[in-house]
């Protein structure tokens, strides 16, 4: 599950960091019958702020009101939403940086002393990670160990565990 929003990865004009913190902050501009629309992010190094189009000269009454709402109350749910969309992050030629911006819920550490553990894994956002990092983390193992247990046939799952997953997927532990 996300604890907070990740990273933007663009490029600073101002430095030479790549790196955006977004805090859900809109700025939301009118011309006349057209409306422009952007997401605020800072630069993490020298706090230079920088606009990623959300809406760009759109006719007023074309925009649904609750959405226009949403933008002028800087819903923070609103910006993760559009952080997550695949063709924002297009438009703004920008890619999403996830490290330190979740974290595993477990449910508990009673499954680990099981000889056979069958687990549903669930993503509460569209987080890319791989399994096999969710699987070690969340069975108390290193990376190494969860590879090894996978190479031997002890880890099944019907997804590939050494690539990037967003969606919810099943695994069976033997040990």
């Amino acid at each position: 599950m996300p604890t907070r929003l990740p990273l933007v990865r663009r490029r600073c004009h101002a430095c030479t960091s790549g790196r955006f913190r977004a805090d859900g902050k809109f700025r939301v501009n009118a011309h006349h019958k057209l409306l422009d629309a952007w997401l605020l992010v800072l630069c993490t190094g020298c706090g230079q702020t920088a606009k990623l189009t959300v809406l760009e000269r759109v006719n007023v009454r074309s925009v649904p009101p609750g959405l226009l709402d949403r933008l002028h109350r800087n819903d923070i749910h609103l910006a993760a939403t559009l952080l997550q969309d695949p063709s924002f992050q297009r438009r703004n030629r920008v890619a999403l940086d996830w490290a330190g911006a979740w974290r595993l819920d477990t449910g508990g550490t009673d499954h680990l002393d099981r000889e056979v553990v069958d687990v549903a894994v669930r993503f509460a956002a569209r987080i890319p990670v791989r399994p096999v990092r969710l699987i070690a983390d969340g069975c108390g193992l290193t990376r190494a160990e969860a590879e090894r247990l996978a190479e031997e046939g002890r880890l099944v799952s019907a997804v590939r565990l050494n690539t990037r997953l967003t969606g919810d997927f099943t695994f069976t532990l033997k040990r």
